[in-house]
């Protein structure tokens, strides 16, 4: 009986501990594998990639530079050649690999422990991790995992939220974290006069340099900014605020954006619109249009 007891203890491959409402799994610990370079990068930070793979056939890879103060046990001379055994520990775990270097390029093995109390600690203030989130993803540890390679913190939880900014979910908090979106950049694009902008266009503010400070550049060219998708339009095409200024120059003052962005689109620079004001001092938009894509010819053709 007694060896029969000891069997089936041997054969749980979790435990479960109940505490309070709160169900905690304790599964064998994350593992994956690393690839680290450190070649080339002129700003002194080192390259990290992790690689989770799942047991359906399926991986997850994270990767991102790194300064080597937030790897603890790891400089740059270690990156030439031999063993190394380094962590990055952050608020929502750690992680610890092990590996080696050859050359600046590294790679090994990553053992990942979660820390759940930095759960109730976003828990409280509204972001649940144990929450399926919009994406779908309802595994809190490749959750916890992620916030620990981006280092989603608490800081930056309260200083999204100290900004007003409306709802935010845990999704938010990650772009936030990749992109560089704090308080301060959310109030200065409200006080451009996007009172209203969603944590995705504050993402593509990013992506395109768009501050409160080029948004208030192009206004003062008397294009008035109030039209976020138009200032993004803006930015694909390069359009900026010395270009405004040459358009102007050109008599092209009373323009919208629309306008503009066909400028930019179809190639026509201020020798175009010399040339063709000197046929016609009344040429349109739709005209130099025209006139580019050989729909209208000019007099001289």
């Amino acid at each position: 009986m007694r060896k029969n007891y000891l069997l089936a203890l041997s054969s749980i491959v979790f435990i479960v501990i109940v505490v309070g409402s709160y169900v905690i799994v304790a599964q064998s610990p994350m593992t994956g594998t690393w690839t680290a370079d450190a070649r080339e990068n002129k700003d002194g930070k080192i390259h990290v990639s992790f690689e989770r793979r799942s047991e359906k056939g399926g991986h997850n890879q994270m990767g991102q530079s790194y300064d080597y103060s937030e790897l603890q046990g790891l400089n740059p001379s270690q990156t030439q050649n031999g063993s190394v055994s380094f962590s990055l520990v952050r608020e929502a775990g750690r992680i610890d690999c092990v590996g080696t270097f050859t050359d600046g390029k590294g790679a090994g093995t990553f053992t990942f422990t979660p820390n759940r109390s930095f759960v109730d600690a976003m828990r409280s203030r509204g972001f649940d991790f144990d929450k399926q989130t919009a994406r779908g993803t309802n595994d809190v540890e490749e959750r916890l995992f992620a916030a620990t390679t981006l280092n989603v913190t608490t800081r930056l939880a309260d200083d999204l939220l100290s900004a007003n900014f409306g709802k935010l979910d845990i999704d938010d908090l990650f772009k936030a974290a990749i992109f560089k979106v704090d308080s301060q950049f959310m109030s200065e694009m409200k006080a451009s006069g996007f009172p209203n902008l969603t944590m995705e266009d504050l993402v593509k503010a990013r992506i395109f340099k768009i501050d409160a400070a080029w948004v208030r550049d192009v206004n003062s060219m008397g294009f008035a900014g109030n039209d976020f998708e138009q200032l993004v339009k803006f930015r694909i095409f390069k359009v900026t605020p010395e270009f405004l200024q040459s358009l102007k120059n050109e008599g092209f003052d009373k323009l919208d954006a629309e306008q503009v962005v066909k400028f930019r689109i179809f190639n026509i620079d201020t020798d175009f619109i010399r040339q063709a004001k000197a046929e016609d001092p009344n040429v349109t938009v739709e005209d130099l249009v025209q006139m580019k894509i050989g729909v209208r010819r000019r007099s001289h053709e």
